[in-house]
């Protein structure tokens, strides 16, 4: 596989401040950073972004993320390796990422389910982080970026 041009984002230089303040800003809504990280590392495989696929999972093992979890991330609901709470964010970040797949997409089960462990601000968290991934992912499976290519 060839990378078909750099990512979009590191090319229009002025757009990657902004997304790099969206993601800080995503740090401080006070959710835990594995979560985080499982989160960007499901939408990822969703979308079958190799390059974020591949830096998801780096960047969650520095989180805290264990190898099982890594591992079994993309089958969560068959594993006893994630909490309730991981469970509800990760529900929520497959029914945001796969908007086309039903009516309603995020239901209000889905989303109550996260509202009772979250609350307003770590919602918002989380919500940008799968909304920022999910754009990642459609810069770099478009433009093929190559999984480790950024290091």
């Amino acid at each position: 596989m060839q990378t078909r041009m750099q990512n979009p984002a590191m090319v229009l230089t002025d757009a990657m401040g902004p997304i790099q303040q969206v993601l800080k800003a995503v740090q401080t809504g006070g959710v835990d950073g594995e979560i985080l990280e499982l989160v960007h590392l499901r939408v990822s495989q969703i979308n079958g972004c190799s390059s974020c696929v591949d830096a998801g999972a780096k960047t969650a093992r520095k989180a805290g993320v264990s190898e099982e979890r890594l591992a079994t991330v993309v089958a969560w609901r068959e594993t006893p390796y994630f909490t309730d709470e991981e469970r509800a964010a990760l529900e929520l970040a497959e029914a945001a990422t796969r908007m086309a797949d039903r009516a309603d997409a995020v239901t209000d089960e889905i989303w109550d389910a996260a509202a009772s462990y979250f609350d307003e601000k770590q919602l918002a968290s989380i919500v940008l982080m799968i909304g920022v991934t999910n754009m990642f992912n459609r810069l770099n499976a478009t433009t093929r970026q190559i999984a480790g290519a950024w290091g």
